[in-house]
């Protein structure tokens, strides 16, 4: 009996041994990691961990860009064009607009940022007439229209935009109220009437003005670029995390960003400390930013939202896929079609996801022809425009660069194409619009100059879009390639 427990018990310990912790490598998307049994060996736990910090920083890239965005146009503005918090910047010309990401080269654009931790709360008188507009945050949600999409209808009004925490005072009645999340603001509106003479007496009776000082408002600061060239394109590599890092310190923690924050943390990135990353950090910064772009070019270009292709048969995208200027649906936040508009653009108000005809804007993409390939500016292209596009105001075609998302930087000096220009038309009232290194001969009204070794791309807008476009009974064709 003995003698058997002793052999059953050497049997075990036999098969405990065999069974034993031993070395061997596991295969990974990161390539191999060396194991101790079921745990990493020790020498793979700095791989593991620098995986980690590439991650967090490649999500947290995606996450900030609506930030860093505002972020980086409010230093140019100020930094290189002069404007002071409540200064107004006029973007009337091409050169003016060619640091707006994806700026629309019909209308002026009237815009100014606002620091409210300077302003307290702040007042914003808009005049009547044919203006659109809003009051943004630093995430680029609307926190109120303005002009014909706004409260006012076109009718003008005063505005009171309260910081966060702030308690609406005694006489809000008198105001269209509007409530910030974060400190800073960007109050902007276009003026849409075509006459220049109207759209200047409307900009010039624009007031914007501390609420602490309405007894007595100082004049409203009205700047030009003036030929100065600044850039409102995020930065690349380390320099977008110090502008990140920057405009945190001056700004609320949201309750849906915490754990952004908490990413940031490991990076070296935090709230009312400095900014000095290891050199860990600094790689894992570096390589986030990088591959963050790239994701972020394949989220925009290539969209993959349920319905973004907005005719089936048809290369044409809905690029703005935020449901709300709020970025909110019903159990998350619309983080990628976030990530994707703010990398291609700027701002969102109600407005510009118009669903009502007759009223605000509509965006179209294009980034491919009709076989998919990405837009060459070294090759020639047409596209038909067929008659009586559903638009109640007017219709405009734009180029943009691909790397900087803003106005092509051409020689020629123009990027758009509208219903506003004298276009050459076909003889059913269609329109055949053409892009390419040289102008085809007889339609150079019709041509917009690209630039060879450049990717290019295109908005198709509608303003005051009308019920064909809804109902889709309209459709607008590819851009096609010609020889």
């Amino acid at each position: 009996m003995h003698g058997a427990i002793r052999v059953a018990g050497f049997s075990l310990m036999t098969m405990f041994v065999s069974c034993g912790v031993g070395a061997q490598d596991l295969d990974t998307r990161i390539g191999k990691i060396a194991m101790e049994g079921e745990l990493p060996a020790h020498e793979s736990i700095a791989k593991l961990y620098a995986e980690l910090d590439f991650q967090q920083a490649t999500q947290s890239y995606l996450w900030a860009l609506p930030l860093v965005s505002y972020a980086q146009w409010q230093a140019e503005f100020r930094d290189k064009l002069g404007a002071r918090s409540g200064d107004l910047m006029v973007l009337n010309s091409y050169e003016d607009k060619l640091g707006v990401i994806t700026a629309n080269a019909t209308t002026p654009y009237i815009l100014g940022f606002v620091d409210l931790n300077e302003t307290g709360p702040l007042v914003i008188e808009l005049p009547p007439g044919p203006t659109a507009g809003g009051v943004g945050d630093f995430w680029q949600r609307a926190i109120i229209d303005m002009g014909q999409t706004g409260p006012d209808k076109g009718q003008g009004g005063k505005y009171l935009v309260l910081p966060p925490g702030v308690e609406p005072p005694a006489d809000a009645g008198k105001y269209y109220l509007a409530k910030s999340e974060t400190m800073n603001v960007l109050v902007g509106f276009r003026v849409l009437d075509p006459d220049p003479a109207k759209g200047t007496a409307l900009v010039e009776q624009f007031k914007m003005y501390p609420y602490a000082k309405r007894a007595d408002p100082a004049k409203t600061k009205l700047l030009s670029p003036g030929g100065k060239a600044w850039s409102g394109t995020q930065p690349r590599g380390l320099a977008y995390w110090q502008r990140l890092h920057q405009i945190i310190q001056k700004e609320p923690v949201n309750e849906r960003d915490r754990f952004y924050m908490a990413m940031l943390a490991s990076l070296g990135i935090e709230k009312d400390k400095p900014f000095n990353p290891t050199e860990a950090q600094h790689k894992a910064l570096e390589q986030g930013a990088l591959v963050g772009e790239l994701i972020a070019k394949a989220n925009t270009f290539a969209k993959r939202f349920p319905g973004a292709q907005y005719w089936p048969d048809r290369r044409w995208d809905t690029v703005l896929n935020i449901a709300e200027p709020s970025q909110r649906v019903a159990y998350y936040d619309q983080l990628w079609e976030r990530s994707a508009w703010f990398y291609e653009a700027v701002t969102n108000t109600k407005g510009m996801v118009s669903k009502t005809p007759g009223l605000g804007q509509t965006y179209l993409g294009a980034y491919t022809d009709d076989k998919g390939n990405w837009l060459d500016g070294g090759k020639h292209y047409r596209l038909h425009v067929g008659a009586n596009p559903p638009a109640k105001q007017f219709w405009s075609l734009t180029v943009y660069d691909t790397d900087s998302r803003c106005l092509i930087d051409n020689p020629q000096r123009k990027a758009d194409l509208s219903s506003r220009q004298d276009l050459k038309k076909n003889t059913d009232g269609s329109v055949d619009l053409y892009f390419g290194p040289t102008a085809p001969k007889g339609f150079e009204n019709n041509w917009v100059q690209t630039l060879p070794g450049k990717h290019w791309f295109s908005y198709f807008r509608l303003y005051a879009p009308t019920e064909a476009y809804f109902n889709k009974t309209w459709k607008l064709d590819d851009i096609t390639a010609v020889k």
